[in-house]
């Protein structure tokens, strides 16, 4: 894992979750890795072992994670695909409407919008 910096906006345990999905996401975790053993983290980032087991068990009650008795916790096969569809149903859902209005009020179009992507496929 790398730095982080924790907010207080949001419980540590939801953060170093969502830095896990963040991993799992851009491929440093893949299906089958090893997730660091909850002693590391607590270690590592200073933080009670309760609050990384905590994130740790959000995970696998999600099945992104599973426990593998005497071994740790691993990816899970369908981890990648399941987290891929929630951050696509979620953006549709909640910061594409947002976009879309944005869209409208500057009068923009769908060519204009579209031209970087055009330009970029030749």
């Amino acid at each position: 894992m790398t730095a982080v910096q924790w907010s207080d906006g949001a419980p540590i345990y939801r953060q170093l979750k969502e830095r896990v999905i963040e991993m799992m996401l851009d491929g440093v975790l893949k299906p089958g890795d090893a997730l660091p053993s909850v002693r590391q983290v607590a270690a590592e980032y200073q933080l009670n072992p309760i609050t990384v087991s905590r994130a740790y068990q959000e995970l696998a009650d999600e099945a992104l994670v599973e426990k593998r008795r005497g071994l740790g916790m691993y990816v899970t096969e369908e981890a990648s695909r399941k987290l891929l569809e929630n951050e696509r149903d979620r953006f549709l859902n909640e910061e594409w409407p947002a976009v879309l209005e944005r869209i409208a009020r500057l009068g923009l179009d769908v060519d204009r919008l579209l031209a970087p992507l055009k330009g970029a496929g030749q």
